[in-house]
């Protein structure tokens, strides 16, 4: 992994962030927050970005490349959109890391330390809190529709095969 210093001050960096669907709402002044501990981080093909069972409180958000999920070395899903975001169930929960998640090629990733939120000044973090889990709870629900449409058509696909 290639790894930037943290990209604290880095303005030039907002109008690119927000053209992603996880950042499209957070305010330049919370974004220039993030990016105090947020660091530019490239994976070669292959190479881990997160290990199943890890306790971490980083969230990545894909900038080019692909990522491969696995559980159990089983592969569940590869995103390769630029925006994609991973991570975020360990963040929510405080749980370890429930996929290993994996660049397939060259890959970049904007990774954030989460733990940013409780530096935010008391008067800002509840504003903060609120967009941030809202965006979260977007991406979560999107993935469990996807996941919801995934399982009927294993279910079809079981009543098929059996006699």
């Amino acid at each position: 992994m290639q790894e930037s210093e943290y990209l604290n001050g880095r303005t030039d960096l907002i109008d690119k962030l927000r053209s992603f669907p996880f950042m499209k709402n957070i305010d330049a002044c919370h974004i220039l927050d993030m990016l105090q501990l947020s660091k530019l981080r490239t994976y070669e093909a292959d190479e881990v970005i997160t290990k199943e069972g890890v306790f971490d409180s980083w969230i990545y958000i894909l900038v080019y490349g692909e990522v491969r999920i696995t559980k159990a070395g089983n592969e569940l899903a590869r995103f390769n959109e630029s925006g994609d975001t991973f991570g975020e169930l360990a963040v929510l929960d405080g749980e370890a890391r429930s996929a290993t998640v994996s660049a397939t090629i060259t890959t970049k990733c904007l990774a954030i330390d989460a733990s940013f939120m409780d530096s935010l000044p008391p008067e800002e973090q509840s504003a903060f809190y609120s967009v941030f889990y809202r965006i979260l709870a977007e991406i979560l629900s999107k993935r469990l529709r996807e996941t919801g449409q995934k399982l009927a058509q294993c279910q079809e696909e079981l009543k098929r095969l059996k006699p």
